[in-house]
């Protein structure tokens, strides 16, 4: 019986170090050591597409983020700039490109942050979940969260090209849709004029009795001012394929909703609640776009109105 218990010890004591081990390296790779593409130096945006890479944080070099831009020939300072969040594809590429003939008809500025993770399949904390915390739960100071990136690179953006504009305006779809809803709630002082959220996964619900990302116990949080801010949740009437894309199934996200329609709707309806039960400001808007499912490119056109108007 002591040989068993002995055994038992040894077999214990590795599976911890192992554990432990993997867990400190993994660690050490996603948050201490330098990752990301090679800055690239500080020009002006070209006309057409471009990209360029700049520290994701301003008082630290260890992450770098690249950066896609379409502009059009007639677009100048004080025109609108669009920053326009991808997928879990993590294809900021292929959303700048689904960007142009809009940007082009409307002449707006287009800037796609790449949040480039090699284990984006099995991660989500730090794009669409705003990076707040690490895979591991501790917190991340507010420097380094996703939704800081967006406007530390509006900054530079303003620097290197002697662009004077105040505000900028926002669309995300799915992974996008989630980080951007998620920015105005917790970033209200972002200096976004028009958000649009469209077709995301799951969302956080002004509950203060559920852990971030589901709720709103463990952050903090201003729903005044984020109400004050001008967010619109944009739904597909036929995103009510729950197999299509990444989908979170935990009892959590389930009890949103099936699918994507139904829970959008359960966010903004919750939200609607919060606001009546304070009699708060409220500047959010919900649009659901007929004969449209989880297709990014029909709602980024769907979502110009918004801004343009």
């Amino acid at each position: 019986m002591n040989n068993f218990y002995r055994i038992l010890k040894k077999v214990f004591l590795y599976t911890f170090s192992i554990f432990l081990l993997h867990s400190v390296a993994g660690y050490i790779y996603l948050y201490v050591l330098p990752k990301g593409p090679e800055i690239t130096a500080s020009s002006k945006i070209k006309i057409g597409v471009d990209a360029f890479v700049i520290n994701a944080y301003k008082d630290s070099d260890r992450k770098s983020i690249k950066v896609w831009t379409y502009k059009p020939e007639s677009w100048k300072d004080h025109d609108n700039i669009v920053f326009v969040m991808h997928g879990g594809g993590r294809n900021a590429d292929d959303y700048i490109q689904a960007w142009v003939e809009l940007a082009d008809i409307n002449n707006l500025l287009i800037v796609a942050p790449e949040f480039e993770n090699k284990f984006s399949k099995y991660t989500t904390n730090d794009y669409q979940e705003g990076n707040l915390f690490t895979f591991f739960g501790t917190k991340n100071p507010k420097r380094e969260w996703a939704f800081t990136v967006v406007e530390n690179i509006f900054d530079h953006i303003k620097m290197t090209n002697n662009i004077t504009n105040d505000h900028y305006d926002i669309f995300g779809h799915s992974a996008g849709g989630q980080f951007v809803h998620r920015m105005v709630l917790l970033m209200p002082e972002a200096r976004i004029r028009t958000a649009i959220s469209a077709n995301a996964g799951f969302y956080t619900l002004p509950n203060a009795t559920l852990e971030f990302p589901y709720g709103i116990k463990n952050v903090e949080i201003n729903l005044v001012e984020s109400y004050r801010k001008k967010l619109v949740v944009l739904l597909g009437e036929l995103d009510n394929d729950p197999n299509l894309g990444t989908f979170r199934t935990t009892d959590l996200a389930m009890e949103q909703g099936s699918h994507r329609l139904q829970r959008g709707t359960t966010f903004f309806n919750t939200n609607i609640e919060m606001k009546n039960k304070n009699s708060w400001v409220f500047n959010w808007e919900i649009d659901t776009i007929k004969n449209v499912g989880h297709d990014y490119k029909k709602m980024s056109e769907s979502s110009i109105e918004w801004i343009t108007n």
